[in-house]
């Protein structure tokens, strides 16, 4: 590392579990989010994003404020033994004058018991446990990308069908 310039060496990419590096990833996952979601004032309060092949995404816009979203993400999932389980059930904030986004909590929930399974908020001051989770969902975003999910309503390189109206969680 000392033979390389002085500029390389500055503009190194943050190492995992640092402060910069957890600053980078909620820019990172603000653009997808934003790419996902689209603007503020046409993100819908509740959708589901439904593609060929694949699981419906849906979105619940649970606040939003002039400069921040919370949202909440996550699949449903339909088990005769335990019914219909959210998973991975991410809740997440968008501050839009910095463009950033982070996972506030992520939980598991059984919803024909109602019972949790796991919740883990990261609000913890732990910097390795919210770089996970914001990891996980820098890659899970990513993923929803590659399948083509979106909830812009007027985004015709999708092939996914977005639903709106009329629109109830299981």
């Amino acid at each position: 590392m000392r033979n390389l310039p002085l500029q390389k060496r500055l503009l190194a990419d943050p190492s995992p579990n640092t402060f910069a590096g957890l600053m980078e990833m909620y820019e990172a996952n603000y653009i997808r989010l934003r790419k996902l979601c689209g603007n503020k004032d046409t993100m819908p309060a509740i959708a589901v994003s439904r593609i060929p092949s694949g699981m419906d995404l849906y979105l619940q816009v649970l606040e939003q404020t002039r400069y921040t979203s919370t949202i909440a993400l996550t699949y449903y999932f339909t088990d005769a033994k335990s019914g219909v389980l959210a998973y991975p059930n991410l809740k997440l904030r968008m501050y839009y004058d910095a463009r950033q986004a982070e996972v506030l909590s992520q939980s598991f929930r059984n919803k024909s018991t109602g019972s949790r399974i796991c919740r883990h908020r990261a609000g913890n001051p732990s910097l390795p446990r919210r770089w996970h989770l914001n990891r996980f969902l820098f890659k899970w975003l990513t993923y929803c990308d590659r399948q083509g999910h979106s909830f812009i309503s007027s985004n015709p390189l999708r092939q996914n069908r977005l639903f709106t109206e009329d629109m109830l969680t299981p």
